[in-house]
């Protein structure tokens, strides 16, 4: 599922006010931060991820392969964060129409 711009708008609205819930540190992307990821994007659908090491490029493949790994949708990144979403098998977030 591919967000329009217009979804991806609404859900950078909704984001604008969260803190991040999972932090990457030097150890990267391990099976640990991929299980935590599960469950914050399980509970939440939209979560924020700060990346604490590695310049834009790596970032965004972190991100990247983050989202590989757990089905999630990248919305955003701003600097060290990044923005994920992933509808719940019961979703309380309703995108706008495409």
């Amino acid at each position: 599922m591919a967000l329009t711009n217009k979804q991806r708008s609404f859900l950078k609205q909704r984001a604008h006010s969260l803190h991040p819930v999972i932090q990457l540190g030097e150890a990267g992307l391990t099976e640990a931060v991929e299980a935590a990821t599960e469950d914050a994007l399980a509970h939440h659908e939209l979560i924020k991820v700060r990346f604490q090491q590695g310049d834009r490029v790596e970032r965004r493949e972190l991100a990247r392969s983050l989202c590989d790994r757990t089905g999630a949708q990248l919305v955003q990144e701003i600097g060290r964060i990044a923005v994920l979403y992933r509808p719940a098998e019961d979703p309380g977030i309703q995108l706008p129409p495409s």
